[in-house]
């Protein structure tokens, strides 16, 4: 197996904001304005949020299939691989580590635990067996 660079706490925050911005934001935007009629109505629906939530686990799932990356993670050179074979990930299991993802957040221990680890993986790695790298 090739060594690789474990990507560092902040970068992985970052590329995560940026994700925010850039994809689901957009996603808010259209549902609220597009197929909605405003924020009032967006505000008020509980399916509202969910499919929104949904639609960008499948855009983030894509994104990690095809390219290893979202474009947060590209633009602060980030990868995510599996742990273990250093391959690109499926999408069941892209779309796993998404659903992961929200797990850890619920509770934000998972999302500390970078914090304390060498490879700073966090629970939703740990979950889907997955590892975020620096990307050469």
């Amino acid at each position: 197996m090739p060594t690789v660079l474990y990507a560092s706490y902040v970068a992985r925050i970052k590329a995560f904001i940026t994700d925010m911005f850039m994809i689901y934001a957009p996603i808010l935007y259209l549902i609220a304005y597009g197929v909605m009629n405003g924020k009032d109505d967006f505000q008020s629906s509980q399916m509202a949020p969910l499919v929104a939530v949904i639609l960008y686990g499948f855009i983030y799932a894509i994104l990690l299939w095809k390219f290893a990356q979202t474009p947060g993670k590209k633009a602060y050179a980030l990868k995510v691989i599996d742990f273990k074979t250093h391959k690109k990930l499926s999408f069941l299991r892209a779309f796993f580590r998404f659903v992961a993802f929200l797990f850890a957040a619920s509770t934000l221990l998972g999302l500390l635990i970078p914090l304390y680890r060498k490879d700073k993986r966090a629970l939703h790695d740990f979950l889907s067996g997955t590892i975020v790298v620096e990307a050469k």
